[in-house]
């Protein structure tokens, strides 16, 4: 059950301001009968939760009074209160994160092949998206069929995303496609591509009939390739990422010929 120590509120801090709802104006004496908090707790707890602008004091009487602040409205300020501090923690989180990216520097890559397997959608996309992410210098995508990149819906702006946040750090992205899968591509991703991505100077798309495989090399490093499903070639049954320098050389000396005679996309 949603409580008011959810909000911040200690325990007697909830009794008392339940309490006072229920007494309407009353001294501190009377409401830690009410409430079942402890007389030496009251005056604090009463200064806490004054603090917290959820009830308001009668100085002039003797004793002094104290009556709660309406419900809608104390909600409101602890919500409030509560959204500022979380904005504080996402800003000290995001002042953490800046301060390691510079202090854990990776070793240099070890010259060795490595090789990881995804299986299962979720799994495929969060390896594509990993990869990509990494990316410091170039992403090559190749695509035959219209993989999980080109996904209509929240995948293929995930992807996108991450292309944009490549390109921002200085990466080039070059994208080589079969003609035919231009006509099959959904309208609102040629619009999603056209309207973020076409107009950055280091993005550019073809075409080209002689295209095979769907597949993303990074870095020149390594090789991200879409293994479709066995009893359905437009669903993705897995993903292999292949970190082997030789291998991914091959694969971009035989992507360098095509890409020069592949024509270029307009959108």
């Amino acid at each position: 059950m949603a409580s008011l120590r959810d909000l911040g509120l200690s325990e007697y801090e909830a009794r008392a301001y339940r309490a006072l709802l229920q007494t309407g104006p009353t001294t501190a004496k009377e409401l830690s009968r009410a409430s079942d908090v402890p007389m030496g707790r009251i005056y604090d707890i009463l200064n806490s939760i004054e603090t917290y602008n959820l009830v308001r004091s009668q100085s002039a009487s003797r004793p002094k009074k104290y009556v709660a602040v309406e419900p809608t409205t104390a909600l409101d300020r602890l919500l409030d209160d509560k959204k500022r501090e979380l904005d504080q923690k996402k800003d000290q989180y995001e002042d953490i994160v800046d301060e390691l990216a510079h202090e854990l520097d990776a070793a240099e890559p070890v010259e060795e092949t490595f090789w990881t397997a995804a299986v299962g959608p979720t799994q495929t996309i969060d390896l594509l998206l990993e990869r990509l992410a990494a990316a410091d210098d170039t992403i090559i995508i190749v695509a035959s069929t219209l993989g999980q990149q080109f996904d209509i819906g929240e995948i293929g702006a995930l992807v996108a995303e991450q292309l944009q946040n490549a390109l921002d750090r200085g990466v080039s992205v070059k994208v080589l496609m079969r003609p035919e899968l231009v006509d099959l591509l959904p309208e609102s991703v040629g619009d999603h591509y056209a309207a973020t991505l076409s107009s950055h100077p280091d993005f550019e798309v073809r075409t080209s009939d002689d295209v095979s495989g769907t597949f993303n090399v990074i870095d020149g490093t390594e090789v991200v390739i879409e293994v479709p499903h066995p009893l359905d070639t437009e669903e993705i049954f897995a993903m292999i990422d292949l970190k082997d320098r030789s291998f991914a050389t091959g694969i971009t000396n035989e992507f360098s010929p095509r890409w020069e005679t592949a024509r270029p996309l307009s959108f």
